[in-house]
């Protein structure tokens, strides 16, 4: 698969101090990605490397297959980007917010009417800016990232503050720029439950170092098996049983964990309470993103 993105082997930092530590990270063409980790760990360093706002002197970041060096200012054509949080003119529209950046970039007007529809924002075009929510705002912001028409898109923490119908909102944007119209979206965030409802891969970054990348489906493979969480009576006397053979925790008094080391060994756990009298109500795994992202980022 045709990669938009390639880091390989970057080591950066300031001074003697290291951010990211011999990092490996690859964008699938046509992915949504999400760039994972905890504030701090090195997301927006890495953002801006790619962005070629911070200089890359070993030539470890590569965008549409060549070195940073190499196809700035030209490739910000091909690229829309949401790093920090634009300034916009609060005493202006929406629609004159974005015909000034069309103006700055020789770009056609005319595509503005396309960009608010695109965005949700058609109905609030000549809405003075400090009438908008921050939910608007955002998308306006993504709107922005979109003139020229870009095959690449770069957002950092983009629905960082926003309540959950301003997070819904964007999420379900890029989720159809990413469908309709093929853009590449290349997302960090450290608001983990949000992220897995859109990605297809993911890189989770802890300390400056890459944990993980792959594609989500990967991730859930690799961890399907790490906890099971058994609905049942009891609980306290089945963890008795359990203990001596396995990794087992009580969530509550109908509820435990397991860690089995297979997927048949779950129905030997389960054979096994049954034969001792257990009523079981329900298995289910202990996944999603904020268990494996856990995982992840506690391994040494």
């Amino acid at each position: 698969m045709e990669n938009i993105i390639e880091v390989k082997n970057l080591n950066f930092g300031f001074g003697k101090k290291l951010i990211l530590k011999n990092l490996n990270l690859n964008v699938p063409k046509g992915s949504i990605y999400g760039f994972l980790g905890a504030n701090g760990a090195g997301k927006s360093t890495t953002m801006r490397l790619i962005m070629g706002l911070f200089n890359d002197n070993s030539g470890a970041v590569k965008v549409f297959n060549k070195n940073i060096s190499e196809i700035y200012p030209q490739a910000l054509q091909n690229i829309g980007s949401l790093i920090d949080y634009p300034a916009f003119y609060d005493h202006l529209s929406g629609y004159d917010n974005l015909k000034i950046v069309c103006t700055i970039k020789k770009i056609n007007v005319k595509m503005i009417d396309e960009i608010l529809e695109t965005v949700g924002l058609s109905h609030a075009k000549n809405i003075k800016m400090r009438k908008y929510s921050l939910g608007m705002k955002q998308r306006l912001a993504i709107g922005l990232a979109l003139i020229g028409n870009p095959d690449l898109l770069v957002l950092d923490e983009p629905v960082n503050g926003l309540d959950p119908i301003g997070m819904l909102e964007v999420r379900e944007l890029l989720v159809k720029l990413n469908k309709e119209k093929k853009i590449t979206v290349f997302i960090s965030s450290h608001l983990l439950l949000e992220i897995e409802k859109m990605v297809t891969h993911l890189g989770i970054l802890s300390q400056g170092e890459m944990k993980f990348e792959g594609s989500k489906a990967q991730l859930h493979k690799l961890y399907e098996y790490k906890k099971i969480k058994f609905h049942l009576n009891e609980a306290n006397k089945f963890h008795e049983l359990l203990k001596e053979k396995y990794n087992v925790n009580i969530l509550s008094e109908t509820e435990i964990t397991v860690v089995p080391h297979s997927q048949n060994e779950i129905a030997d756990i389960n054979t096994l309470l049954v034969k001792e009298g257990a009523q079981i109500f329900q298995i289910s795994p202990m996944g999603g993103l904020e268990e494996w992202f856990r995982e992840v980022t506690n391994k040494n």
